[in-house]
C-alpha cells in the first residue's frame, strides 16, 4: 500500500500548508448565504482539476447490467433533469482541531457549503442500464488521476447498490443555475445527498456496477472512522450532526478574534446532518446553553439557519452553537479523537471582544 502516515503534533508541516492553498475552505461569513455561491464553495481536489472537452466527454457505464450504455454530454442533458440544495461537508472538517492530528488538509470549521445542484437522477440511468440481480455496488471513476500512499489510481468510490438506486443521487452538470465550474467537476459529477464529499465524485467518466465490494484505495483504505493504525475502522458515510456560528461584529486581521459594539446582536448560523433533520439548536453564551430559533427549512438535503437574540455586554465572551437531530444524535463538547482526523464534529466556539 505504499507508505503510510501516522498523526503528528505540533506546527503544520510545508505538505499541510501548501495543500491548505489548494484545498481551501468557505470562508465563515459566508454562513450568511442560503446557497453558497460557487466562488465561495468549499474545495478538496485529491489531484489535479481534471480537463475535459464537454462536446467530446462520454459518461461510460457498465459491469453487472443487461444493457452497457455510453452517453454524452448532449444525451444527459436531454433527459428529464432534477435540481437539489444540498449540503457538502469534506469527512476532514475540522481535522486541525485534533490533536496528535493526520497528516493532510488542516481544516477548521470551513469545509462545508451548500448548493443547488441540477442534472440527472442517477437513478434514471441505472433504470435504463438495468441492474443485475447479482449487483451489490455501484462504483463512480473520476478522470482525476495521481499518486496516494504509494498507489496510483483514478480517484473512485462506490456506493450500496440500494444507495445508488435513490432519487435523490443526481449526476450533476449545472451549480447554482450555471455550468459546473472546473474546480467543482466539470462536466460532470455526482452529488450524493447526506453523505460526506468525498462520495460526490467529480469529473465523473465512468459507472461500473460490481457484484461484490469495491476494494479500490479510496473505497476500502482511506475514509474509515479508526481508533489506532490496527483499528480496521467503520467506512465514512453519513455526515455527523454538526453546526457553525456566523462570526458577528469584525475580525483582527492576523488572529481573526472578533469586536463588536454593546447592544442587542442577532447571532446566527447554521446546522445540519446527513442521518436525519436538525430537531433544535442550542446557543451557548460563555457556556451557559440556551435554545436559539430555527429558521424555515430551504431543502430536506440542505442546513438549516438558525438564530439567536442576545444583548452584548462589554467583555470577553465565548459563543458556540450545538445541533441535535431527530435521531437524538448531538455535536461532542470537545472532539472525539480519530486517526484520521475525520469526522470531528464538536462544538464550534468564537471568542468576541464587546467594547
Amino acid at each position: 500500500m505504499g507508505e503510510r502516515r501516522a498523526p503528528i503534533a505540533g506546527r503544520y508541516t510545508q505538505q499541510e500548508v501548501a495543500l491548505a492553498t489548494r484545498n481551501r475552505g468557505m470562508p465563515l461569513e459566508a454562513l450568511r448565504f442560503d446557497v453558497t455561491p460557487a466562488g465561495l464553495h468549499y474545495l478538496l481536489i485529491h489531484f489535479d482539476i481534471a480537463s475535459g472537452d464537454e462536446a467530446l466527454w462520454r459518461l461510460e457505464v457498465g459491469g453487472q447490467v443487461r444493457e452497457a450504455l455510453s452517453l454524452g454530454m448532449a444525451e444527459l442533458k436531454a433527459m428529464p433533469a432534477q435540481t437539489l440544495r444540498v449540503t457538502l461537508e469534506c469527512a476532514g472538517n475540522g481535522r486541525g482541531h485534533v490533536s496528535p492530528r493526520y497528516p493532510s488538509v488542516p481544516w477548521l470549521e470551513e469545509g462545508v457549503s451548500t448548493a443547488d445542484w441540477t442534472g440527472v437522477p442517477l437513478s434514471a440511468i441505472l433504470r435504463h442500464a438495468g441492474l443485475a440481480a447479482t449487483a451489490k455496488e455501484v462504483v463512480f471513476h473520476g478522470a482525476d488521476r495521481g499518486i496516494d500512499r504509494g498507489v496510483e489510481h483514478d480517484f473512485a468510490r462506490s456506493l450500496p447498490a440500494d444507495e445508488a438506486r435513490s432519487d435523490s443521487v443526481l449526476l450533476a452538470y449545472a451549480m447554482n443555475g450555471a455550468p459546473l465550474p472546473p474546480q467543482h467537476g466539470a462536466p460532470l459529477r455526482l452529488v450524493v445527498p447526506g453523505w460526506y464529499g468525498m462520495a460526490s465524485v467529480k469529473w465523473l467518466r465512468r459507472i461500473e456496477v460490481l457484484d461484490r465490494p469495491f476494494d479500490g484505495l479510496q473505497q476500502a483504505g482511506s475514509y474509515h472512522f479508526k481508533t489506532s493504525a490496527l483499528d480496521p475502522g467503520v467506512p465514512c458515510r453519513r455526515i455527523r450532526v454538526n453546526s457553525a456560528v456566523l462570526p458577528p461584529g469584525i475580525p483582527d486581521f492576523y488572529t481573526r478574534q472578533r469586536v463588536l459594539d454593546a447592544g442587542p446582536v442577532s447571532v446566527t448560523g447554521r446546522a445540519w446532518s446527513g442521518e436525519a433533520p436538525i430537531r433544535k439548536v442550542e446557543f451557548a453564551l460563555d457556556g451557559r446553553w440556551r435554545e436559539a430559533q430555527l429558521l424555515p427549512l430551504s431543502g430536506p438535503h440542505a442546513w438549516r439557519g438558525w438564530s439567536f437574540h442576545w444583548q452584548a455586554e462589554r467583555g470577553e465572551h465565548e459563543l458556540a452553537s450545538r445541533a441535535t437531530d431527530d435521531l437524538g444524535n448531538v455535536q461532542p463538547l470537545d472532539p472525539v479523537w480519530d486517526l484520521g482526523g475525520f469526522g470531528n464534529n464538536s462544538v464550534h466556539r468564537v471568542t468576541v471582544t464587546v467594547r
